[in-house]
Order: structure tokens, then sequence, then C-alpha cells
């Protein structure tokens, strides 16, 4: 019987979900919430998928969105989980080329093996500069009241206003991301961050920062926040979000990142709306 390629649809879920859940170590509930974003969105599908008679053998996972850049409205697919069995791999490619085929989208790729960057290398896409700072989470003085820091749904909806917050509206149910507003004085910044670990370490990985530089002004109580409230030894942020490096940090690298665009640069697109903020790294709370 020859091996199927066909679109995910809300049908397949389950499959889907049982699949990723053997072959990509998280648990079934986790990949069939994932594999649905909260956003709206007129999605063609949830990705592309082979079956071998009854049976999944191969899914690619696709993320979409529609943005506003620049005033015009453009549409983006992130491409999410790629996992095939063994014996299937030589079907692997028509899983991604069948998502690349869809006409009228840019595309994304947050977290690609080296094997597959090779792959998306020769399918034109290319990296985003991914330098970015560690900033230790220190118990710092503070001065009490000068910077407020919340997560909590209703100070986050009386506080943002206008796309800000529809943002938060699109990623509030999302599993992977978790949301902050710092308020000094008359400024707020909206932070969006997903956790990671590292050696066992759980650390912050800010995915947007909507106020660059009251960030940096607020960046000690809030790491402060981040250790002391939630148990996070350290804040990762791409420069690309957070602007400048931020004093006593440590510069590095983040993992590659890849995109594929006619028409836009990399400084026009960020990780919202995609697999980044809808699978979680460490299992949630």
């Amino acid at each position: 019987m020859a091996v199927e390629l066909t679109p995910i649809t809300d049908a397949d879920i389950a499959d889907v979900a049982d699949f990723l859940r053997v072959n990509m170590n998280k648990p079934r509930d986790i990949w069939a919430r994932a594999c649905v974003p909260p956003w709206k969105v007129d999605a063609p599908n949830y990705g592309f998928m082979l079956r071998d008679g009854q049976r999944v053998v191969g899914v690619q996972l696709a993320f979409y969105s529609e943005r506003l850049v620049a005033g015009r409205a453009e549409r983006f697919c992130n491409l999410g989980a790629w996992s095939v069995l063994p014996e299937f791999r030589f079907h692997s490619l028509r899983l991604i080329t069948a998502v690349l085929a869809q006409d009228g989208y840019h595309f994304t790729s947050f977290s690609p093996m080296d094997r597959t960057r090779a792959i998306l290398t020769k399918l034109k896409f290319r990296p985003f500069d991914t330098s970015a700072a560690l900033v230790p989470n220190l118990p710092w003085p503070t001065l009490p009241g000068r910077t407020r820091i919340s997560d909590k749904p209703d100070v986050i909806e009386t506080t943002l206003t206008g796309a800000e917050l529809e943002l938060y509206r699109d990623h509030a149910r999302a599993m992977a991301v978790y949301h902050h507003v710092l308020v000094r004085g008359r400024d707020s910044c909206y932070v969006m961050y997903r956790e990671a670990e590292s050696r066992g370490l759980p650390y912050a990985v800010l995915l947007y920062v909507s106020n660059p530089a009251l960030f940096q002004q607020a960046l000690r109580p809030l790491t402060r926040h981040l250790l002391l409230r939630h148990r996070l030894v350290a804040t990762l942020g791409e420069l690309r979000i957070i602007e400048h490096r931020p004093r006593l940090s440590i510069k590095l690298t983040a993992w590659p990142k890849m995109y594929r665009s006619a028409s836009l640069g990399p400084g026009q697109i960020d990780e919202l709306y995609s697999e980044r903020v809808c699978v979680p790294e460490r299992a949630p709370a």
C-alpha cells in the first residue's frame, strides 16, 4: 500500500497526538492542545501527515497566523514538529514540501535541528541573528512601589490597550508562555516569555517585550520577581527583542532560527503565533 500524504484536519488530531506522544516525548494531551492554536485564524490545515494504511507514520505540524506588518496584512506559517518513523524517512521531504507549496505565506522555523537546518538552507531559508544576553536572576534590593509587576489576568487586561491587549488575548490560553506587565509611573511594558531548562536549572526565555526602554529600567525588579516568585534562575533575551545587552549580562548566541520570505526582513518577524508559544519545553505546572 502506498504511503499517503494528507493535510491534518480536526478529525486527525487524536491520531497525530498519539504519534507525537510516542516519538516526540511529550504527553498526548499537550500535543492535542498544541496542535490547535488558541488564536483565531483561517488556517488551511494543522500541517501534513503520512499514513501507511490507517497508521500515522510521519507528521509535520504547521502554525498559521495573519499579522499586520507595516500596515499590511501578512500571512505566516511556522513549521512545527517534524517527525517520521525511521522506515519511512525517504518520505520526509514530502511533508515539508507540501507545507512550503502553499502560496502566499512567509515561513519560519524556530527550533530546527542540525540536519533540518541543512535541508531548510537548500530550500532558501535564511538564518536570524540570534545574538542574545543571559541575565542572572538575583535577589536585588528594590525600592518598594517604584515598579509594579503583575501576572494577574485582570491586572494585565486593565493595563494593556489596543494592539497589546489583542496580543495578550490571543496568547492568554497558549500553554507555553507566561505573561507579565511592568508598570512604572504612567509607562507600562508587556513581557511574554516561555520557560526552558539547562542542566536541571529553569530559566525564562523572552519572546516579546513591548517597551524595551522600560524593560531595561525595570530589569532588576523583574529578574528578582522571576527568581523569588517563579524560581527561574536566569533570563535570556535576544537583542532583536530587548535591543541592548544589559550590564552584568553574559553575551551568547541563542539556538538557530530560520525564515523564508520574499518581502519581509528578519526585523519584521517574531516568534509569536508559533510553535514556541504552543508547545512547552517544561511540563506546565
